[in-house]
């Protein structure tokens, strides 16, 4: 598996990472993201590269563990 990492710093909560993979990110009620897990599963690993593709500040990453 893969863990998913953030770099808040660079995150600007547009929420793309959202709408390609909700199960994995959620932008809270003061639109700040919230990794609802931190680990790749068969289920999501695909929408998380997604994500990390969409995202336009590269703040998503995938870390070998």
């Amino acid at each position: 598996d893969m863990k998913i990492k953030v770099d808040f710093d660079l995150c600007e909560s547009n929420a793309l990472c959202e709408a390609m993979a909700p199960e994995v990110f959620e932008l809270d009620d003061d639109d700040f993201l919230q990794l609802k897990t931190e680990h790749t599963t068969d289920e999501n690993v695909e929408d998380v590269r997604r994500a990390v593709a969409a995202c336009p500040r590269a703040a998503i990453s995938l870390v070998e563990e």
